[in-house]
């Protein structure tokens, strides 16, 4: 099995089984996210304890890379420090708007997203839950449009 395979089985199985999906209760802060070229709409929730994203859940609905990517993305927050996830958002966003950016060990799972940048449409999918956590993670409840 080639490595685009296993990335592409990654992503349709976080689209059908999204991890961290529904409701947090009593978020300290949360943000909602849209993109109007295709409809995916979602709200990011955030627990913060000090600097630690201590629990980060996402609810809504959107086309498969756009649930994929939400729920790639807050297993790989969950329990980090906002530099740390200040530092994956500029590696996801590179690997995923930059020509001949490869995937690096450390993005882990997340690496299965760098195929999506083959296909421009689609990187707005793929980048909306990361620019909703952003706004999530700013003072106050904030909405964020891919347009």
């Amino acid at each position: 099995m080639q490595l685009q395979d296993l990335y592409r089985d990654l992503i349709l199985d976080h689209n059908r089984h999204p991890r961290n999906f529904g409701r947090l209760g009593a978020p300290a802060r949360q943000a909602l996210g849209h993109n109007p070229l295709c409809g995916d709409q979602l709200t990011v929730f955030v627990r913060l304890e000090g600097e630690k994203l201590a629990d980060v859940r996402f609810e809504g609905s959107g086309c498969a890379i756009s649930t994929a990517s939400a729920s790639l993305m807050t297993e790989a927050v969950k329990g980090k420090d906002r530099a740390t996830v200040g530092a994956l958002y500029d590696q996801v966003h590179a690997l995923l708007t930059e020509d001949g950016a490869q995937p690096d060990a450390s993005l882990g799972k997340l690496a299965a997203l760098s195929g999506v940048r083959e296909f421009p449409a689609r990187v707005k999918c793929a980048t909306l839950c990361w620019h909703t956590l952003n706004a999530a993670l700013g003072e106050g409840s904030a909405t964020v449009s891919t347009e």
